[in-house]
């Protein structure tokens, strides 16, 4: 299954909100925004990957997609994140470059594992 983005004369790009690497705690939500920037029209479509799989009808559940075509925005919302939720999530829009986010969903501390929490 292999995806293939249409590239446009306009060079509209997608971005997603926040650091290209997102660490989040066993048990919280992700909350992904996706932001199309540059584009004349809002896009027909954003569509949310994690890997290859398109993930807006996810059998998964706990999972909305929340797409604004007027501000040209989608939110990912996943709820109660597990470690399986961990990968590269990418918000690809029907007229733009994509963007990918790498999410990294751990148990216990977030900080533990870098030697942050000295007290």
């Amino acid at each position: 299954f292999k995806i293939v983005f249409q590239h446009f004369v306009t060079v509209s790009q997608a971005e997603i909100l926040g650091k290209g690497e997102i660490f989040i705690k066993s048990g919280s939500d992700i909350n992904l925004t996706c932001v199309v920037r540059e584009t004349p029209e809002p896009p027909s479509f954003i569509y949310w990957y994690r890997g290859n799989n398109v993930i807006n009808y996810s059998q998964r559940g706990g999972i909305s997609v929340l797409t604004e075509k007027q501000t040209r925005t989608s939110r990912l919302l996943i709820a109660r994140a597990m470690p399986t939720d961990s990968g590269n999530y990418t918000c690809a829009p029907s007229s733009s470059h994509a963007a990918s986010v790498i999410v990294h969903v751990i148990n216990g501390n977030v900080w533990s594992k870098s030697g942050l929490n000295h007290h």
